[in-house]
């Protein structure tokens, strides 16, 4: 479903939103590689759980416009509070993915009243000396997807045999990355996430090669009430990789 926000300093904004199942509201935001990433992993939790999940695409993926004031990461929490505001959504687990894990400490900070808790799968943003995060516009396909998985043998492709109009939406994915996150860092976040006071969950998994072991726990010991928790046998995106695992370890959390 498409909706219009208009959101101050930057306008209306199209942003389409998919929503599933019912229960506590669940903002699911998803990395680098698109809305496609974590779909299945919504459906998975909307079907399990008492879990109403919704899945924004960050405007300029898929095809999808984006206004030309619209470049940065701060400019997309912008838009999902508006989001939640026009809603009405009070109570509202945000849960983040890579890129979508910045954004959604973004969101925190700019609408606590909105956001009750903070999972964070894998992700970037932060600056950690000594633990960079990965270059991925740098790297092949086949070079991320080693950075990326536990065992990339299960999840290569080549882009040389994608459909047309499929290699045209990757590209699209790509451009807006590289729009809102640049080098995958803000070098003055650390420091802000000392503001955050929403519960706090950091998972990461313990064969993430996109931001290593050390990156994770520094995020975690960032936020005054934060847990880290390690998931074995999985990378930069469990909700890919681990699914079923991924969900046993944050919903506690979120249950609680």
């Amino acid at each position: 479903m498409s909706e219009i926000l208009k959101v101050e300093g930057i306008g209306n904004v199209e942003v389409n939103v998919s929503e599933r199942g019912d229960g506590q509201p669940v903002l699911l935001l998803h990395g680098g590689a698109g809305p496609l990433s974590v779909n299945p992993w919504a459906d998975l939790l909307a079907r399990t759980r008492p879990a109403r999940v919704l899945v924004p695409t960050h405007p300029g993926f898929m095809g999808t416009p984006r206004p030309e004031a619209l470049t940065s990461i701060a400019g997309l929490a912008r838009v999902y509070a508006e989001l939640l505001a026009q809603r009405k959504l009070d109570g509202v687990t945000v849960i983040g993915n890579s890129i979508g894990g910045w954004i959604a400490v973004e969101l925190a900070l700019l609408a606590p009243s909105r956001v009750a808790r903070l999972v964070l799968v894998d992700a970037v943003g932060i600056d950690v000396p000594g633990h960079p995060v990965a270059d991925v516009f740098s790297l092949t396909p086949d070079q991320l997807s080693k950075l990326s998985y536990y065992d990339p043998t299960r999840f290569r492709f080549d882009p040389s045999k994608m459909p047309p109009e499929q290699a045209a939406l990757f590209a699209s994915n790509r451009a807006a990355l590289k729009v809102y996150a640049g080098n995958s860092m803000d070098p003055g976040l650390r420091a802000r996430l000392g503001g955050i006071t929403q519960p706090t969950l950091v998972v990461w998994g313990e064969a993430d090669r996109v931001v290593d072991l050390d990156y994770g726990r520094a995020y975690a010991e960032s936020i005054p009430q934060a847990r880290f928790t390690l998931l074995a046998g999985t990378g930069h995106v469990p909700q890919i990789e681990t699914p079923e695992l991924l969900a046993d370890s944050v919903w506690p959390f979120l249950a609680r």
